[in-house]
């Protein structure tokens, strides 16, 4: 079966800490709240919260906002999830909370495919922030052209959930039209024999056009990395990741 919308099926939710545990990014957030003094962080598309309450149990105030309700419930369900804001909705809904730092991770920033989306949750995220605060994001940088990765021979991995069994896990690619990429993940559930597939878009944009919106967003200067180290970019990178202060 196809999964029309990723998140609201209990399976995939359940399986996603799994998929995505914490990693190198999240210790790179968790240091650059500590080393920016960010008393208030704001979580944009929290997801299931990992991330979100590490950084409340570090003592920052902290917002986390998704769109979905599953995720949420997984956020709130998590040990120190109480001391977290949570709310459902985009980043519109997080205006005027006047953070510090303002985060949007698990590459988040390629789910916006056409431009407006775009540029309107940078200026959501600029009008959340207090003057001098950071919004800090990442993006796969597409001269690698990862989604090459994306086969089922070389992404197929397994993964175990308490609740249904072993899963097997893989891409594929449909369709690539300039920046954008169309892929469905496939999972497949050994004790149901069943198989979901779940399409995904993203969008691939470059450091140059990222810096250029961030620019139009109101953000006077961006720090650049090409990974989780605080390596340079360079044409190697598999990440873009930036730190942009607002005016």
């Amino acid at each position: 079966m196809t999964a029309p919308n990723l998140y609201g099926d209990p399976r995939l939710v359940d399986l996603y800490d799994a998929l995505n545990p914490a990693a190198a990014d999240t210790a790179f957030y968790l240091h650059l709240a500590h080393s920016l003094d960010a008393a208030r962080v704001l979580d944009i598309g929290c997801g299931t919260g990992l991330l979100t309450c590490a950084l409340a149990a570090r003592g920052h105030d902290v917002t986390g906002i998704d769109p979905s309700a599953a995720m949420l419930a997984v956020a709130r369900s998590r040990t120190g999830g109480e001391r977290v804001r949570w709310i459902q909705g985009d980043a519109h809904a997080a205006r005027s909370i006047d953070a510090d730092l303002a985060v949007m991770t698990g590459h988040v920033a390629q789910v916006f495919i056409d431009d407006a989306s775009w540029r309107q949750t940078l200026s959501a995220a600029y009008d959340a922030l207090r003057p001098g605060g950071y919004l800090a994001f990442e993006s796969r940088n597409p001269a690698c052209e990862p989604w090459r990765a994306w086969t089922p021979e070389a992404s197929r991995r397994r993964v175990e959930s308490q609740k249904y069994g072993r899963v097997d896990v893989w891409h594929r690619v449909v369709d690539v039209t300039g920046e954008c990429v169309r892929f469905a993940t496939h999972y497949r559930f050994e004790r149901d024999d069943e198989e979901i597939v779940a399409e995904s878009e993203l969008r691939f944009r470059s450091q140059a056009a990222l810096a250029c919106t961030l620019r139009d967003a109101g953000f006077v200067s961006v720090t650049w990395y090409g990974g989780w180290s605080r390596e340079p970019v360079d044409a190697a990178s598999r990440e873009l990741v930036a730190v942009a202060m607002r005016d």
